[in-house]
């Protein structure tokens, strides 16, 4: 599978499809684990809301569900690399009516998740870190669709890239 998808050692060395944008979302996402920083007990509470939390949580089981929903449309076409793998389709349902990326849609929501159960502006770091690797992942892999499919041009000029009407997540020609 890992070969299929295009990575290799070279990739990784010289980013001939993209690896560093990968790895960077890769160190992004593990990096969510850490613990909370700074804990609750510096915004003055013993613990954090409640209701904050259980909004995280469900914020946080629909990017999941996004991300389902997102690699089951891609089926074959999946790749983890902006770099799309050779004979790819351009898909266009399901997730993909709505949005160009719903993948890294689904990374954002799950983020945003976890800052919004913790309350933490570690994670509020890594979801705008995320943001900036996401938009910059995206265009890289934008390039090359428009060079593959002749009908990606219309696409992108009337579904949103990742997120609605959002500076640096939405570009739209």
């Amino acid at each position: 599978m890992f070969s299929d998808w295009g990575l290799s050692w070279g990739g990784w060395m010289d980013n001939r499809r993209g690896e560093w944008w990968l790895l960077a979302q890769l160190l992004l996402i593990a990096a969510h684990l850490l613990p909370p920083t700074p804990a609750s007990a510096t915004w003055g509470l013993e613990i954090w809301p409640r209701p904050l939390f259980l909004l995280g949580a469900v914020l946080l089981i629909t990017g999941l569900a996004l991300a389902g929903l997102a690699f089951k449309s891609l089926g074959s076409s999946l790749s983890p690399l902006p770099t799309p793998k050779p004979g790819n389709q351009l898909i266009l349902n399901g997730p993909y009516r709505r949005c160009r990326h719903p993948m890294y849609q689904a990374v954002l929501v799950c983020s945003l998740g976890m800052v919004v159960a913790f309350g933490s502006l570690l994670h509020l770091l890594l979801l705008v870190g995320l943001v900036l690797v996401l938009g910059g992942k995206a265009r890289r892999e934008e390039q090359a669709l428009t060079q593959l499919h002749s009908d990606y041009a219309l696409y992108r000029s009337e579904t949103s890239a990742i997120v609605p009407n959002v500076p640096w997540l939405d570009w739209r020609s």
